[in-house]
């Protein structure tokens, strides 16, 4: 195919890369000769202010021909049961410049500008045009890219297309190993202290009937989690948290020889990557040291990340990620709302807009995240059965992939989780079928 633009841009290069060859699978060349364009015989279609002839005519906004970050004028409109942004002229084949708006979600360009962030230092679903405007739920990057497959295959019927398959990732989050074993003595003490002090004496004795091997660890949930994996021939990924004890990174010490055993028979059965530490983000030569503690347990090279706390800060942590040689990331996907923060349920690469280059640090987006679904949404474990079937259907539709992000504690059917370990296997089930 033959793709006629006034101006080949590295952002014009990205999106059509993206749309044409990671989603849909056609070859094509780009070119800004207006002669050769017009005299060519192979299918066509042209990205600019004007059409050149008969051809399958995208009108282009100026997005993509730009450099740098800009407030950008968004209008937001309803288009075939879903919404769309930068509208264009009548002659053009969509009403919208689909790859602008494409451009613009992938890219996070509303991160990299000014906005409110949360009490983790995060950026909020709810400030989002797409949670604003009522498609956070739909994958419309995938949406509109089937729509343009659409009008070439009406436009030139011999065009050849990939096959895309509908796929399921789960991903499993281990920030917190076992409720009350391989703590260390101080942490152990520390912990029985706390109970008799604030009266939690159910607690208390759960903990000594465990540490005295007399009951099971209620974050001990990994023999349920390998027969969900063998019953629905899955394959997982878990991200370790091994960074030191603080307030917010609560992981059972990296050193330990029980829970390096546990994170070896996992690796075994599954990809591992790391879950850099919250106090990574302050420190990024803590986020080097985690990868290296990893890699020597499992003796392996780690690739695979995912942020603790899914806190990202563009373009820095991708940046440092990328210079440890991180070639798979999992973190975009929002704490708050389920959904797609990328508008789109396929991989794709990380366009960095400060230096205009796209890098080759690979985006996989999760769409539902067990402590969004409970702690946020406030579903119950039914009504979250139902809305995470209807993310599924959602991202089936377009043949994209599903991923899910787990935690081994979420599965311990405790205090507040009770009942979730059919969730989790409901999301499976749906997944998978």
């Amino acid at each position: 195919m033959l793709i006629f633009t006034h101006r080949i841009t590295n952002r014009v290069e990205y999106v059509f890369k993206q749309a044409f060859t990671e989603m849909l699978g056609v070859s094509y060349t780009l070119t800004t000769d207006v002669e050769a364009f017009a005299a060519s015989e192979l299918p066509k279609i042209s990205y600019a202010y004007n059409p050149v002839g008969d051809e399958l005519f995208f009108q282009a906004k100026n997005l993509l021909f730009e450099t740098g970050i800009n407030e950008q004028n968004i209008s937001v409109v309803d288009w075939e049961n879903t919404k769309a942004f930068f509208t264009v002229g009548k002659k053009s084949a969509l009403p919208f410049d689909a790859f602008a708006a494409s451009f613009f979600l992938l890219s996070r360009y509303e991160e990299c500008l000014p906005h409110i962030r949360d009490s983790y230092d995060r950026f909020e679903a709810k400030e989002s045009i797409a949670f604003q405007n009522g498609f956070l739920k739909k994958p419309v990057v995938n949406i509109w890219v089937k729509k343009i497959k659409e009008l070439l295959q009406e436009k030139y019927p011999q065009l050849q297309f990939r096959k895309s398959n509908y796929n399921y990732l789960s991903t499993i989050d281990i920030d917190n190993a076992y409720a009350f074993k391989r703590k260390g003595l101080l942490r152990t003490v520390g912990a029985f202290g706390k109970d008799i002090i604030s009266g939690n004496f159910p607690q208390l004795k759960e903990r000594i009937k465990v540490l005295a091997g007399m009951l099971q660890d209620p974050y001990d949930t990994y023999d349920f989690q390998f027969a969900l994996q063998e019953k629905y021939k899955f394959r997982p990924v878990y991200f370790f948290l091994l960074g030191d004890y603080d307030e917010n990174d609560k992981n059972v010490p990296h050193h330990n020889r029980k829970f390096q055993s546990l994170i070896k028979s996992i690796a075994d059965r599954a990809d591992v990557g790391i879950h850099p530490s919250f106090n990574s983000n302050k420190n990024s030569e803590k986020t080097e040291t985690e990868i290296d503690r990893l890699s020597d347990i499992v003796h392996r090279e780690i690739t695979k990340s995912r942020q603790h706390f899914l806190i990202l800060h563009f373009p820095k942590t991708y940046r440092n990620l990328i210079d440890l040689d991180i070639t798979d990331e999992y973190s975009m996907g929002y704490a708050q709302e389920t959904g797609f923060r990328a508008s789109i349920c396929t991989s794709f690469n990380y366009y960095d807009l400060d230096l205009e280059v796209e890098t080759k640090l690979k985006i996989h987006p999760f769409t539902v995240m067990d402590a969004t679904l409970k702690y946020y949404m406030k579903f119950s474990a039914e009504n979250a059965i139902e809305h995470v079937k209807e993310m599924v259907r959602e991202v089936k539709a377009v043949d994209g992939t599903f991923i899910s992000l787990w935690h081994n504690e979420t599965l311990s059917e405790k205090d507040q989780w009770h009942g979730w370990r059919k969730v989790y296997e409901e999301t499976i089930k749906a997944a998978t079928a």
